[in-house]
C-alpha cells in the first residue's frame, strides 16, 4: 500500500491544477453513475420481489400439499366419501378452509363426479372436465401443478375461471380430494401488498399474451415484456419502469405465467435531475476554492482512517460494526472494502456456527469450519444408529396433521439431545424415523460405545416422554433401534449448488436392517456382533439369535440391552 499522506498530497496539487478540466468531466460521469444507480435500484426492489414472491408461492404450495395429504389420509374423509356423503365431507373440508381461507377444497367420487366443494365458486364444471384431474383419478397418482381453469368463478370481464395451481391427492377405489389456489385478482392484490409494488400476471408469455389480473395501482395494460428485452422500459410520459419474471413455481407444459413488475420512477428522475444541476453548481464553486475543497478531501480521508481504527478497535471486543461507505478512490476505499467484506466473513462464520451447532457437537462444526472434510468422501469406521416409530402409519391417522407435528417435534427433541450429548451427529430424519452416526466426520476411539449408551438413553427419555403424554390423553410411542458398526464412505454429495454432508455404505444399510428385525425380534433394541466386539465389556448384552437380512448371504449375530439394564451416565468429553 502506497503511503497515505503521499497520495493526499497528490490529490491536492491534482485538484489545484486541473479544476477546469475536472468540471468538464465530472458532470456527464455524475450524470451516468445516477444512471446507474437509478437502474441498480430498480433491479434490486424487482429482484426482492421475485425472491419474496416465490417464497409466498413455496409456503403456499407446501400448505396446500399438506391440506390435501392430511385430508386424503384422514379416517373420516374416506369413510364419507365411501358412501358419498357430501354434507359431511363438506363440514371436514371446511376446517381447513377456515385456516387456510386462500384454498378451496373439493372432494370427487372414482367417476370423477364432484362431491361437494368449499370456496369454489360456480367453477365447478370446468373444475371437474380438468384433464389433470381425470388423469390423477384414472391411475391413481398424485398431481401437483397448474390447471388452465380453477376453482373460482370467473370474473365480470373474464369468460372462463381463472387459472390455479392444484394438489390432487387420489383415494384408491374412493375418490380424489383437490385443494386448489386461485391464480386470481386476489392472489395478486395480497402479493402487491406484501411486496409493496404493483404487479401484473401474465399468461402464456411465450405466445399469446392475457393479462390474468393486476393490482388497483398498476398503470395501465400491462407491457408484453419477452425475454432479451430492455432491463427497463418507460411508456412515454409517465416514467414507469416494467421488469418481468417468470416465477418457476407456476410453470407448466399446457400454461406459462409471467410476473410484471411496475414502479414509479419519475420521482426518482426528477431528484436525480436536480441533483446533476446542484452537482454543477458545486463543481463550478470548486474550481474558484480548489485548495479548500482539497483540504476537506483530506480531513475526509483522515476521519475515514479514524473510522477504521474505531472499529477494529471494537472488533477485539468482538462487536462486528462496519465503517461507512467510502468513494475516495484509494487505497483508503480499498481498505474499508476488505474490512468491510471481512467483518461480513466473521458474521457469517459466527451465523453458521450457530446453525450447525443445532444438528452436531461444537468439535464436528470445529473440524467442518477447518475444511477437513474432503469433497467426495473418505472412509471412514463409523457406528450407524437408526431409530424409527412403531407403528407411525396408525397413529397418523388418528390425529389431526398440527398436533402430528408437534408431537414429532417433542420426541425429536428429546432423541435428538440424547444422540448430540453422546457426541453423536444426527445425519437425517427420515420421516419418524432417525439417522444418527458416532465418528463421522471425527473418529473417536469409543464410538461404539457411545452409539449403545445412547440408545439406552434414548430408551429412558421415550419412557419419561411417554409418562408425559399418557397424561395428555396420547398414547404411549413405541421405538425400535439398530445399531452396527462398519466402514463407510464419508463426505459432502450432491452438486455445487446443493450439498450435503452424509455417510453411505453396507454399514448404513444393515443398521437399517436390524432396527427393522427389532419387530419381528419382539425387542427394542438390536445391535450387530460388530458392534457387540466393541462393547461387550461395557454393557450386559444378552445374544438373541442368529438372523438372515435382505442383501447379505451370512447370517447376522444380533445382541440387545435388556430393558432391566441401568441407564449410564452421561460422557461429557465429547
Amino acid at each position: 500500500m502506497r503511503p497515505v499522506l503521499g497520495t493526499v498530497r497528490s490529490k491536492l496539487m491534482a485538484l489545484v491544477g486541473l479544476s477546469s478540466l475536472v468540471a468538464l468531466a465530472v458532470v456527464p460521469l455524475i450524470g451516468s453513475l445516477m444512471r446507474t444507480e437509478l437502474l441498480a435500484q430498480i433491479d434490486d426492489r424487482v429482484q426482492d420481489a421475485e425472491k419474496a414472491f416465490g417464497i409466498e408461492l413455496d409456503d403456499d404450495i407446501k400448505d396446500l400439499t399438506l391440506a390435501a395429504r392430511s385430508l386424503a389420509r384422514d379416517g373420516e374423509v374416506q369413510a364419507a366419501a365411501r358412501i358419498k356423503d357430501g354434507a359431511k365431507l363438506a363440514i371436514l373440508a371446511k376446517q381447513f378452509h377456515d385456516v387456510y381461507e386462500d384454498f378451496d377444497v373439493a372432494f370427487f367420487d372414482p367417476s370423477g363426479t364432484l362431491l361437494t366443494a368449499v370456496g369454489c365458486g360456480s367453477a365447478r364444471r370446468e373444475l371437474a372436465s380438468s384433464p389433470e384431474l381425470l388423469d390423477a383419478l384414472k391411475n391413481n397418482h398424485e398431481f401437483q401443478g397448474v390447471i388452465a381453469f380453477g376453482c373460482e368463478q370467473a370474473g365480470p370481464s373474464a369468460v372462463r375461471p381463472p387459472p390455479a395451481y392444484v394438489v390432487a391427492v387420489p383415494m384408491p377405489g374412493i375418490g380424489l380430494v383437490l385443494t386448489c389456489l386461485p391464480l386470481d385478482a386476489h392472489l395478486v392484490a395480497n402479493a402487491g401488498s406484501k411486496l409493496g409494488v404493483q404487479i401484473a400476471l401474465l399468461a402464456n408469455p411465450q405466445g399469446d399474451m392475457l393479462e390474468v389480473a393486476r393490482t388497483s395501482g398498476f398503470p395501465g395494460k400491462a407491457p408484453h415484456l419477452v425475454a432479451g428485452a430492455e432491463p427497463m422500459q418507460t411508456r412515454r410520459d409517465d416514467r414507469f419502469a416494467f421488469m418481468r419474471f417468470d416465477p418457476p413455481q407456476i410453470q407448466s407444459q399446457n400454461a406459462k405465467f409471467a410476473v410484471v413488475v411496475s414502479m414509479d420512477v419519475s420521482q426518482i428522475q426528477t431528484s436525480m435531475e436536480t441533483h446533476l444541476r446542484n452537482a454543477l453548481v458545486a463543481i463550478v464553486i470548486a474550481t474558484l476554492i480548489a485548495l479548500m475543497v482539497g483540504v476537506r478531501i483530506a480531513n475526509t480521508m483522515s476521519k475515514a482512517v479514524r473510522q477504521i481504527s474505531d472499529a477494529q478497535r471494537k472488533l477485539q471486543d468482538q462487536q462486528y460494526v462496519k465503517v461507512r461507505a467510502m468513494h475516495t478512490g484509494d487505497e483508503i476505499e480499498d481498505l474499508a472494502h476488505g474490512f468491510n467484506s471481512m467483518i461480513d466473513g466473521l458474521q457469517e462464520r459466527d451465523k453458521l456456527r450457530s446453525t450447525m451447532g443445532k444438528y452436531m457437537t461444537e468439535q464436528v462444526v470445529e473440524h467442518l469450519l477447518a475444511g477437513k472434510v474432503q469433497l467426495g468422501g473418505e472412509s471412514l469406521n463409523v457406528t450407524v444408529l437408526f431409530s424409527d416409530i412403531r407403528s407411525f402409519t396408525t397413529i397418523s391417522e388418528k390425529m389431526p396433521a398440527h398436533d402430528l407435528v408437534a408431537l414429532l417435534n417433542e420426541y425429536f427433541t428429546e432423541m435428538v439431545r440424547v444422540v448430540m450429548d453422546e457426541g453423536g451427529v444426527v445425519d437425517k430424519y427420515i420421516g419418524d424415523a432417525i439417522m444418527a452416526v458416532f465418528g463421522a466426520p471425527v473418529p473417536k476411539p469409543d464410538d461404539a460405545i457411545r452409539a449403545v449408551r445412547a440408545a439406552i438413553r434414548m430408551r429412558k427419555a421415550l419412557d419419561l416422554l411417554n409418562d408425559r403424554l399418557e397424561v395428555r390423553g396420547i398414547a404411549r410411542l413405541r421405538t425400535g433401534i439398530g445399531i452396527h458398526t462398519g466402514i463407510v464412505v464419508a463426505g459432502n454429495i450432491g452438486s455445487d449448488q446443493r450439498m450435503e454432508y452424509t455417510v453411505i455404505g453396507d454399514a448404513v444399510n444393515l443398521a437399517s436392517r436390524l432396527e427393522s428385525a427389532t419387530k419381528e425380534l419382539h425387542v427394542d433394541m438390536a445391535i450387530s456382533e460388530d458392534t457387540w466386539n466393541l462393547v461387550h465389556g461395557q454393557f450386559d448384552l444378552d445374544l438373541l439369535k442368529e438372523i438372515t437380512v435382505k442383501g447379505r448371504e451370512q447370517p447376522v449375530k444380533v445382541y440387545t440391552v435388556p430393558l432391566t439394564a441401568p441407564e449410564p451416565p452421561p460422557l461429557h468429553a465429547v
